[in-house]
């Protein structure tokens, strides 16, 4: 099976100093390639700019920086794929404007404006087949459940991972997590806090015990 997995965060940048990005360390996505990888799959690894040893055994790895590099990435290779684990803190927002040269301070405030970034998730699921299977991750810090199961039902997905972060021990930085996860249909697995690399075998097995 060809799984593509993302993760990390993406840097958006405002000049050439300075750049907008998340607390996302990476560990859970790179903790899926190394399961995935130990389970026999063919592992294809979208990872922004992390301090994490790149897996063993993956089938490529593609070291990417914006939200427009991890969409590029993974759109390009998402048609030949199996199924897709995305799991990056990818940008909602970019600067509308990269200034050319470092911005000096001035007088005053500085107001910086946005733009949207491409829904990935939402363009896959658009894209899916009836072969793939789309896997999301929703991390919050209230209403989980109704907003994971709405993410799921607006961008397409088959199973979506919800997480509570801005918790002690949970969610980004740390190396334990906690994870329900939700299936198109109807199923919902409760994992109870662990480290992320059992975390991460138990959820492929659930995932993909009924494929084969």
């Amino acid at each position: 099976m060809k799984l593509m997995i993302s993760a990390g965060p993406t840097r958006e940048a405002i000049d050439p100093v300075r750049f907008i990005t998340n607390h996302s360390s990476g560990k859970m996505g790179y903790a899926l390639a190394e399961a995935a990888v130990a389970a026999g799959y063919e592992v294809y690894l979208v990872s922004g700019p992390v301090n994490l040893k790149q897996p063993d055994g993956l089938a490529e790895f593609i070291p990417v920086i914006s939200a427009a590099d991890m969409a590029k990435a993974v759109k390009d290779r998402f048609p030949v794929m199996d199924a897709f684990i995305s799991c990056a803190a990818v940008a909602d927002y970019r600067p509308v404007e990269i200034s050319a040269q470092k911005i000096h301070k001035q007088d005053g405030d500085m107001i910086l404006r946005l733009e949207r970034t491409e829904d990935i998730l939402q363009s896959l699921g658009q894209m899916k087949a009836a072969h793939q299977t789309l896997i999301g991750f929703a991390a919050e810090t209230e209403d989980l459940r109704a907003r994971a199961l709405s993410k799921m039902e607006r961008k397409n997905l088959d199973w979506i991972a919800a997480n509570t972060v801005g918790v002690p021990g949970r969610g980004f930085q740390a190396d334990t997590n906690a994870v329900t996860l939700y299936a198109r249909t109807g199923e919902v697995v409760d994992f109870p806090l662990t480290d992320k690399k059992t975390l991460a075998e138990q959820m492929l097995q659930t995932i993909f015990s009924k494929k084969g």
